[in-house]
């Protein structure tokens, strides 16, 4: 079943942000992971509970792929760089 890995991002330092784009992309991918949307223009229709910045969507062929990724020892270098030069939510969602 596809999963989706959700990440919210405010990037707080943009330009080390860039070699986190370009480090994460190839990782995801190895992982099976396609990128559906990439902070692209939203329309926030109701934020009771949140109040999105900048989302990214990528779409795994399983939850165990999207997991793999996120816990791989090939991410965990980059996730730090994100981590250091972001505040971000990120989950992972089942598909149907």
């Amino acid at each position: 079943m596809t999963a989706y890995l959700i990440v919210d991002t405010k990037i707080t330092n943009p330009q080390a942000f860039e070699e986190y784009k370009l480090r994460a992309k190839p990782i995801a991918e190895k992982f099976g992971g396609i990128y559906r949307a990439r902070g692209g223009a939203m329309d926030v229709r109701e934020t009771q509970l949140w109040s999105p910045s900048r989302m990214v969507l990528i779409e795994f062929p399983t939850m165990e792929a999207a997991q793999a990724f996120v816990d791989s020892k090939e991410y965990a270098p980059v996730m730090l760089l994100r981590q250091d030069n972001a505040q971000c939510t990120l989950f992972l969602l089942e598909g149907c």
